[in-house]
């Protein structure tokens, strides 16, 4: 069991590791953003409390997003752990993480952060083409990860669109809150030596021996 919260900016690539440690690892994946989309899609009681934040244009309490975390984790009792992807993002929710997870006779064992400048997140982001039909998801950047056919998704044909957000003003903006928001998150971590930092470049693809190494080298100079 090893549950794993992963820290980077937008566009550094946690959504990557995350399928790969998922694959790799028969670990669980828990990303927020996919998290709140289900509960406001299904119109839970929480996904209802959430939306009217959203429509405010406000965060979502802690309280909120903590609630719906430990619903979701009960959905994983068989996994062998969990990758956290956009939580925590504060000192609170770490601790509130660390509680949930006490309860279950667990703990943070690692945490990846995915370091890579910021001029580079950019870039790649604006360069970046999702897949436009939702069951396939597959992403490709127009300078490191080419389609085969331009504009067309390898793996299932389907039309290859830009995120109305792949822009450099709205990146930016991203990327500022980010820092902003994480800071003391990773400081937090480096003090309780949980964290474990990896200096990537934006035109490397990363692969399924880099996260192995990743976690072998960390348990190694533990």
């Amino acid at each position: 069991m090893m549950n794993i919260v992963l820290l980077g900016a937008p566009g550094s690539g946690k959504g990557t590791v995350s399928n790969l440690l998922e694959k790799t690892q028969n670990m669980a994946h828990i990303a927020t953003g996919d998290m709140f989309r289900e509960e406001i899609k299904n119109k839970t009681e929480l996904g209802k409390k959430a939306q009217e934040y959203i429509d405010k244009g406000n965060l979502v309490p802690d309280e909120i997003t903590i609630n719906m975390l430990k619903g979701k984790m009960n959905e994983y009792k068989d996994s062998n752990g969990v990758v956290f992807d956009g939580f925590p993002r504060n000192i609170k929710q770490a601790e509130a993480l660390e509680q949930m997870l006490k309860d279950k006779n667990q703990k943070v064992d690692l945490v990846l952060f995915l370091d890579i400048p910021d001029e580079e997140i950019i870039y790649r982001t604006v360069k970046r083409r999702i897949c436009s039909n939702k069951e396939c998801g597959a992403i490709y950047n127009l300078e490191y990860k080419k389609p085969k056919v331009d504009g067309i998704c390898d793996i299932c044909g389907s039309k290859l669109i830009q995120r109305k957000d792949d822009n450099e003003e709205t990146i930016t903006e991203r990327l500022k809150v980010y820092h902003e928001q994480t800071k003391e998150l990773i400081k937090y971590y480096e003090e309780k030596k949980l964290l474990y930092r990896v200096k990537l470049h934006a035109n490397i693809n990363i692969t399924e021996e880099m996260t192995k190494e990743w976690l072998k080298s960390y348990n190694e100079n533990r």
